[in-house]
């Protein structure tokens, strides 16, 4: 007599935790090795992956949604700043040998919050054990109107440094997260503090913004390492040199009030990582429509410096004296 194959507990974990969140067609239930996707017609596909690693992405103390979110979120990030809208994500999870069914929970819940907030279904997918710490893969894939997917390597001489929302909540966030007792936070009012540490765990993709970067941009990229290390990115790939004047730097009350108790974190701020928000050139005269057009996606630019002929980059003081930075993002190796 032929019996039915008991299903495995990986089977059992996939099809309670993680089925429910793959409601896109092409998925086909989570109940095959792959899954298919059409792009809308006349668009190509953009494809991205991070990872993140308990102890260097997220502390492992941090909630299982927060995580998800933030594992979901910086990818989303990628993708808004090539114009591309979201098609779906793979994820790929390896779980500790002590994660229990709460924090599974948790997770999954977190992660299905922010596929429908975003409009990005998972597409499937892998998970194991390890005996070592939580890690998380995601390739989000996106789509973009052909032959407009915006590009690092546009960028040219005379265009403006534009950024979305405020720079270094995160890092100093982080900051805060190791050392509570640090005097630069001591006397911050707790929403300013709350401020800092949950810009940390739940970046901000700014999804709204694509249209307008595909119209607006000669080039973008998001700023995950630093805002000075990725704006130098961006102009050594364009062939141009980058200046930022830092008093122009847009920063929350609670960066400004730190940065006051503590002006060493100047420097934090301008080249920590985990800002996700946008960097991109523009031509001179497209500035003000490009802001109105983010202001309609409730997203507020700055420009903050500008593109010369040249290379490299050069970071002014408040005063306008050239900073001597330490260095100028964030580098795992």
């Amino acid at each position: 007599m032929n019996k039915k194959p008991k299903p495995s507990r990986e089977d059992l974990l996939i099809a309670k935790y993680f089925r429910p969140l793959a409601n896109d067609p092409g998925v086909l239930g989570l109940l095959d090795d792959a899954a298919w996707l059409s792009p809308p017609a006349g668009h190509d596909l953009v494809v991205t992956a991070d990872m993140a690693v308990a102890g260097v992405h997220f502390f492992t103390d941090d909630p299982a949604d927060a995580i998800a979110k933030k594992a979901l979120r910086v990818n989303l990030s990628d993708l808004a700043a090539k114009g591309a809208f979201p098609l779906g994500a793979l994820l790929s999870v390896s779980l500790p040998e002590n994660t229990g069914e709460e924090w599974l929970a948790k997770f999954a819940q977190g992660l299905g919050e922010d596929c429908d907030a975003f409009r990005c279904p998972l597409l499937g997918g892998d998970t194991t054990r390890t005996p070592a710490l939580l890690t998380i893969a995601i390739t989000a894939i996106g789509a973009v109107p052909s032959g407009e997917m915006v590009k690092r390597s546009g960028a040219r001489a005379g265009d403006v440094i534009v950024v979305s929302g405020t720079i270094g909540d995160a890092a100093l966030g982080l900051k805060l997260r190791r050392d509570p007792v640090n005097p630069a936070f001591a006397n911050l009012a707790p929403a300013l503090r709350g401020h800092l540490l949950d810009r940390y765990l739940f970046p901000r993709p700014r999804n709204g913004l694509a249209v307008a970067l595909r119209e607006f941009a000669h080039a973008a990229l998001d700023i995950s390492d630093g805002l000075a290390g990725d704006v130098a990115k961006l102009a050594s790939v364009s062939g141009v040199r980058a200046v930022i004047e830092s008093k122009r730097v847009p920063f929350s009350d609670a960066v400004r009030a730190a940065i006051a108790n503590e002006p060493s974190l100047l420097e934090v701020a301008l080249t920590g990582g985990d800002d996700y928000e946008i960097a991109a050139a523009v031509p001179e005269d497209a500035l003000k429509p490009f802001q109105d057009a983010a202001k309609k996606a409730s997203v507020d630019l700055t420009m903050i410096g500008r593109l010369e002929a040249g290379e490299g980059i050069i970071v002014l003081d408040p005063e306008g004296k050239l900073m001597q930075l330490q260095q100028l993002s964030f580098s795992h190796f």
